[in-house]
């Protein structure tokens, strides 16, 4: 392994205390990064040396296997917001993405509505393209700021490919890059209107999530106007869109509140894995597979993953 000495980087830390869904096993090496310099020097150091690198946030979205995670894995706590008065904002990437919107909402500035009771940094929100109620994040990046091939520098917003809950950063072929700096411009907004829109969608939030250790939503929805359409249940404003939530679809085939170990389907909203019984990894991932499965014999269609699965999975890696 290349010097790490530098660096605070231990090793074998397990990544189970640093994920929502409380399951995973172990990275090989692990640092911390406190600030967007640490961050940025760190994984210039990384990519210079060959170590492959990758950033945790509030884990709110990833299963670590149990077989554990190679290379670095570097916790992102690296908070800065600064707002400017005409609504560019500038934020370190591992601040909190619900942060970002108080912060922005106390500026008079609107968009971030829907980021109420999302439980992550703004880098994985960015990661994921993360929305709710019709919005997104990338609607409203100006420039990322990137550590690549060992250099950091400013991009434009379409180096990150953005697509439905999706960037080039999600993708098996990604590139090695960290995003350290994230700059964005909103629009100025009624503050009652913003707070009144906010408190709405934590409403909803809350009548649907479960209060056991999950990931949040755990399949993305599915984009299918003839699956809409065929489907009686389905809200008239869904089939014209054209949008068949995953939750639904997994509820269709009788999983609701199916459990597998110590992991369950969620009682309240299908699409949700919740672990309630000390799960491993690979129950989770097994609990998902099974759902996949039921909704594709059913249905027809691929439930595709919102939660990325990190490191190595041999045993599931055979079967694709």
């Amino acid at each position: 392994m290349a010097n790490v000495d530098r660096f605070d980087i231990r090793a074998s830390v397990p990544l189970c205390p640093f994920t929502t869904l409380r399951a995973g096993g172990p990275a090989e090496l692990f640092t911390i990064a406190r600030s967007a310099t640490e961050l940025a020097n760190v994984a210039v150091h990384a990519q210079s040396e060959g170590i492959h690198a990758m950033v945790l946030g509030w884990g709110s979205n990833v299963l670590p296997s149990d077989n554990g995670v190679p290379g670095l894995v570097i916790l992102n706590r690296a908070r800065r917001i600064v707002i400017a008065r005409t609504g560019e904002v500038v934020a370190d990437s591992g601040c909190g993405f619900q942060e970002l919107f108080v912060k922005t909402a106390q500026a008079g500035l609107r968009g971030l509505e829907f980021a109420v009771g999302i439980p992550g940094t703004l880098g994985g929100a960015l990661v994921s393209n993360a929305g709710a109620y019709r919005s997104c994040v990338s609607e409203f990046l100006t420039g990322l700021q990137i550590v690549e091939n060992g250099k950091l520098s400013w991009v434009e917003p379409s180096w990150m490919q953005f697509s439905y809950r999706d960037s080039r950063l999600r993708r098996p072929d990604a590139p090695q890059a960290v995003l350290v700096n994230i700059a964005m411009k909103l629009p100025r907004g009624v503050p009652k209107q913003i707070y009144d829109e906010a408190r709405e969608y934590q409403r909803q939030r809350i009548s649907k999530q479960p209060p056991s250790p999950s990931a949040g939503s755990f399949f993305k929805n599915v984009n299918d106007k003839l699956l809409a359409q065929s489907l009686e249940r389905l809200p008239d404003p869904l089939k014209i869109a054209g949008v068949v939530p995953a939750g639904f679809l997994i509820e269709a085939v009788g999983l609701k509140g199916h459990r597998h170990g110590g992991a369950r389907l969620g009682v309240k909203h299908a699409n949700f894995i919740v672990n309630v019984g000390n799960a491993t990894a690979t129950e989770i991932r097994e609990l998902a597979g099974f759902a996949k499965a039921k909704v594709h014999s059913r249905f027809g269609v691929e439930l595709e993953e919102e939660v990325l699965y990190l490191g190595d999975w041999p045993e599931f890696d055979a079967r694709s």
